[in-house]
């Protein structure tokens, strides 16, 4: 299109869902990129792209290879058909892996070489540190290795997903045959080896070192070459729910069955010999579109290591949360204290800035070893792995509570953990229940029930993120403590709904998908027209991982249309076009990226002058809106008003260094003002803001 005017073809009204993620990802490796970002943490960033990529090839690259195998040839509704989207989607992919291996071998490697961080090579090993180096192999990863042979009486192994593989070229001195071998690299092994005792600036990859010992494991063969490779299977978990009699079991049959998904890319040391690459290829029923070529090393997700080392300058500078303002009178061993603080106000929390064990763990831990609480009810979609909050469900169980957890065994690549979660839970006595037959259970929410002189009062809390002790340091996000009769009303229906039959529930203060949660905003964006049309005071604005629903995005253009100013700040997925004359000149859209991930979703309505805030745990996408539970919740107290609005000024202000959408659907990064003044950076400044407060 030469000119921008009303738009009326897909590929002009949205850009597609797979292009926008990947524009995503684009943005976490220019933080990478940015020389201005701490050393450890570009290190950090890189690891982070990649293992986002990981995530983006195992499910959104398998299903678009699944339809294009299956024929599918309708376009999305973005207007691009299957094969298309395939070869835009594989030419970006490569790009983004190549600008990825630029940065980290001419400008991450060196700058750390300059900081005394070396990650060498076996030939730059000096003889001392060749011995203890050796030492280390026999001990520790020897044992541990398994090489497999490729000729007739071993057939081609199977090769795990995200497995890192040295492919092993061999000759037999009595025969001028070549051969073939495969040894897998550990993954349950660190992937860099300090080089001496204690030394932890000299590292050498793992990789490296078995390769150096590759006699070790083929004594007697002539060792001719060695290239890694690295194999991507389909992770998609199907299951058919209502054919399903026990859904717990079908998970973990499912799991098993994940492991041997279809091969659906291959990526390979850009020096590998042709006709290996061929075998690899006709071996794994690979396509030459499936393959990434690039320059060692592969999977820079072990740079996590890198990223973890002990040295604060070279990372972002250290910092503390906060106790919540509200809560901070309260001893620590008074636990009716807490009860009695909520009781009499709401307790708006912010996430990582204000402290989630000192709040949310410390509110279902109270309530566990509490007398007077007979009753808690908790979501679980993701938690930790040693999380206190599942500690003090089975306590409460142990103490004769009742006790239900609802938990989400399909969230993505956490299904294992919750299988265990869910196993754990029900031999302690806790009533475990999976949500509804269809629905993934994706709402925050927990609920204690407290009997209180011969009254029986419900507290709740709700909000935008996981139940997740430890991402709750890294990951923003706001949550809400309340005593409202209402509330605590509306989350005891709808913990009846996952529980139990009740399909008409009706709710006074949140809004729970499928039902109510996208009529809901709908009335409130047609609301926004209506009040610009009469003059009354008339803008929306929404914080959000995603926008992707058609019917949403429709909505904003026909409000951008009438002249609604519309705000628009979205970490991830962005399929609405700002800018457009005609259609949405009034829409702008920003990305927030940094040190914490911005994972809270806020919903501002300007409602004709009596500010409407909500905030919860949905996105505007298909998923979040039809096909999960998730709930909003009515943000009622002026105080907690003008804390979101204080954040969304932020990160909407001109001041905030951020990236901001073009109309042709590119995102810009702004670091700098006009006259060249570096702009803020809006999560250094709210913790500062925070501390502050303290």
């Amino acid at each position: 299109m030469n000119s921008y005017s009303i738009a009326d073809s897909p590929r002009e009204r949205l850009i597609d869902r797979e292009i926008s993620w990947l524009a995503f990802n684009e943005r976490v490796l220019e933080l990478a990129e940015d020389q201005s970002t701490p050393l450890l943490e570009r290190c950090r960033f890189l690891a982070i792209f990649s293992s986002n990529l990981d995530d983006f090839v195992m499910i959104r690259v398998a299903t678009l290879k699944r339809k294009i195998e299956n024929g599918i040839t309708k376009s999305n509704t973005a207007g691009i058909a299957p094969l298309e989207l395939m070869s835009t989607v594989s030419e970006k992919i490569q790009e983004l892996v190549e600008r990825q291996t630029n940065c980290f071998h001419n400008s991450v490697l060196p700058s750390l070489r300059e900081q005394g961080i070396d990650l060498i090579s076996w030939e730059q090993l000096s003889e001392d540190e060749r011995k203890y180096v050796t030492a280390v192999f026999t001990t520790k990863v020897f044992p541990v290795l398994t090489p497999l042979a490729i000729d007739p009486s071993h057939p081609f192994p199977y090769i795990s997903g995200l497995s890192l593989n040295i492919a092993v070229v061999l000759k037999n001195p009595d025969s001028a045959e070549e051969l073939f071998a495969r040894v897998k690299v550990p993954s349950n092994l660190p992937r860099f080896i300090q080089t001496s005792a204690g030394d932890t600036k000299r590292l050498i990859a793992t990789e490296h070192v078995i390769i150096a010992n590759l006699h070790e494991l083929f004594h007697g063969m002539e060792i001719l070459n060695n290239y890694m490779f690295r194999l991507t299977r389909n992770a998609d978990l199907e299951i058919e729910e209502e054919d399903s009699e026990d859904l717990l079991a079908s998970m973990e049959q499912e799991l098993l069955r994940r492991k041997f998904g279809p091969p659906v890319r291959l990526e390979v040391d850009r020096d590998m010999e042709s006709e290996l690459l061929a075998t690899l290829m006709e071996e794994l029923d690979i396509n030459t579109q499936d393959i990434s070529r690039y320059k060692s090393p592969l999977d820079l997700t072990g740079l996590t290591q890198i990223a973890d080392l002990d040295i604060p300058s070279l990372k972002f500078p250290s910092w503390s949360n906060q106790v919540a303002m509200d809560l901070r009178a309260i001893g620590e061993d008074d636990d009716a204290g807490l009860f009695e603080v909520i009781a009499r106000k709401e307790v708006l929390l912010h996430h990582p800035y204000e402290s989630f064990n000192s709040s949310v763990v410390r509110f279902l831990e109270t309530a566990a070893r509490d007398p007077q609480v007979l009753a808690i009810k908790q979501t679980l979609y993701r938690t930790s792995g040693d999380s206190p909050i599942v500690q003090a469900l089975i306590e409460a169980a142990e103490a004769g509570k009742q006790v239900l957890a609802v938990v989400e065994i399909r969230a993505r690549f956490d299904e294992q953990a919750n299988v265990r979660w869910a196993r754990k839970l029900e031999d302690a006595g806790v009533h475990v229940v999976y949500g509804v037959v269809g629905l993934k259970t994706h709402a925050k929410l927990s609920m204690v029930v407290r009997q209180e002189g011969g009254v029986i009062r419900r507290y709740v809390h709700i909000g935008t993120g996981n139940y997740h002790p430890k991402t709750a340091r890294l990951y923003e996000d706001f949550g809400l403590l309340s005593a409202d009769a209402l509330l605590g009303d509306d989350v005891n229906k709808l913990f009846n709904q996952l529980s139990g039959f009740a399909p008409q529930t009706h709710f006074a203060r949140i809004l729970v998908a499928p039902r109510t949660l996208r009529k809901g905003l709908l009335e409130r964006i047609e609301n926004e027209i209506e009040n610009q049309k009469t003059g009354k005071p008339a803008f929306i604005r929404m914080k959000l991982n995603s926008l992707l629903d058609e019917e949403f995005i429709e909505a904003l253009y026909k409000a951008s249309q009438h002249g609604v100013k519309i705000d628009l700040v979205v970490r991830g997925i962005c399929a609405i076009r700002v800018g457009v004359p005609g259609l949405s000149e009034n829409i702008r859209a920003v990305s927030i990226l940094g040190r914490f991930l911005e994972h809270s979703r806020i919903f501002h309505f300007a409602n004709g002058g009596e500010d409407e805030h909500w905030i919860g745990s949905a996105d505007l996408m298909h998923r979040n809106l039809d096909r999960r539970v998730e709930s909003l919740v009515k943000i009622v107290h002026p105080e907690h008003k003008r804390t979101l609005n204080r954040a969304l000024d932020g990160y909407l202000s001109e001041e905030t260094s951020s990236w901001h959408m073009s109309i042709d659907g590119h995102w810009n990064r702004l670091t700098r003002s006009l006259n060249d003044k570096p702009l803020d950076d809006f999560q250094m400044k709210a913790l500062e803001w925070y501390r502050g407060r303290a």
